[in-house]
């Protein structure tokens, strides 16, 4: 089982930035995927950007060109770095890691608003 803890979360102006981190513990053998999502009030939740153990990144077409994902293997850590917010990003977002199934976060809240 992995546990994963989120950090970042916050209030920020539209078109300020937040970096997001997701620190990976416990029986930790081998995660492959690791990314984002989040889930605004009354939406579903929906996938904002995974990277893969290689480090290859991927993001929906509404984060691209703002947001960069990344991780450090060594340190079991992923980062989602988000620059030029707007108020739809508003949401909790969550973190979660895959090995022999898929683990969540609790979840950071973030707030773009003026």
């Amino acid at each position: 089982q992995v546990q994963l803890v989120e950090s970042g979360g916050g209030l920020v102006q539209p078109g300020g930035s937040l970096r997001l981190s997701c620190a990976a513990s416990g029986s930790i053998f081998r995660i492959s995927s690791m990314g984002w999502y989040r889930q605004a009030p009354g939406k579903q939740r929906e996938l904002v950007a995974f990277i893969t153990r290689g480090g290859t990144p991927n993001y929906v077409d509404s984060v691209k060109g703002r947001f960069t994902i990344s991780r450090d293997n060594a340190k079991r850590l992923v980062y989602l770095q988000m620059n030029s917010l707007k108020p739809e990003d508003t949401a909790v977002y969550y973190c979660y890691a895959d090995m022999m199934g898929r683990s969540w976060g609790q979840g950071t809240q973030v707030t773009v608003s003026s």
